[in-house]
């Protein structure tokens, strides 16, 4: 992978993901880069894929949205052959093939997946190539992902719950905002626990900013 894909794979968003007591919590900004020109300030970069399963995106949407699609297709075919939905597990091998297959062509995205398997919580950082990382505490992508990473390394403990996580995502993006111009325009939270799948409301996360 060249230099000059590596640079488009990580500018123009903020993607997070946390590993809690009981689930995992997945943020993200709502802005949408073309190099210097904002071309959206409604982006959509965190996603439901099953009750048990999320998916944040950065990167080309063309592609991202096409590997969503992908996923839930994937996920409904599993869950009338097997009557189960897919685990984290099983869905980032499946997307860890399909990158790994079309390397010659990448697909311009860095994944992050995250739920429940069995009831424990997952993370999964996925390259574009298919390469995939699990996670044991938290991770970020995108041009404000140094920002993200230097806020978690100082606040995570192991025995947050979601909602405290959810807290800090919330202040992690709004750091992140403040220094990356290329992250901004709002903010996306979801959690995942044994209760399902969450995402909080606009002000459900002002009131977590306070």
């Amino acid at each position: 992978m060249n230099k000059e894909f590596y640079e488009k794979i990580k500018s123009g968003t903020t993607t997070i993901g946390i590993i809690c007591k009981d689930g995992v919590v997945m943020a993200a900004d709502a802005r949408a880069t073309m190099d210097t020109f904002i071309s959206s300030s409604e982006a959509v970069k965190v996603y439901c894929l099953n009750d048990n399963l999320g998916m944040t995106i950065a990167g080309g949407v063309g592609d991202a949205e096409y590997l969503v699609k992908l996923i839930k297709m994937q996920n409904e075919l599993y869950r009338m052959s097997e009557n189960k939905q897919l685990s984290p597990t099983s869905a980032t091998s499946i997307l860890s093939l399909i990158l790994q297959e079309n390397k010659m062509m990448p697909f311009m995205v860095q994944l992050l997946l995250g739920g429940l398997n069995n009831g424990k919580p997952e993370l999964y950082n996925i390259d574009p190539v298919g390469g995939s990382t699990k996670e044991s505490r938290f991770t970020s992508t995108g041009s404000g992902s140094l920002t993200a990473l230097g806020y978690l390394e100082g606040i995570y403990d192991p025995s947050m719950e979601v909602q405290e996580a959810a807290k800090h995502a919330a202040y992690c993006l709004r750091i992140a905002m403040k220094r990356d111009s290329a992250t901004g325009d709002g903010t996306k939270i979801v959690s995942i626990t044994k209760k399902g799948f969450k995402e909080y409301t606009k002000e459900e996360i002002e009131k977590l900013l306070k």
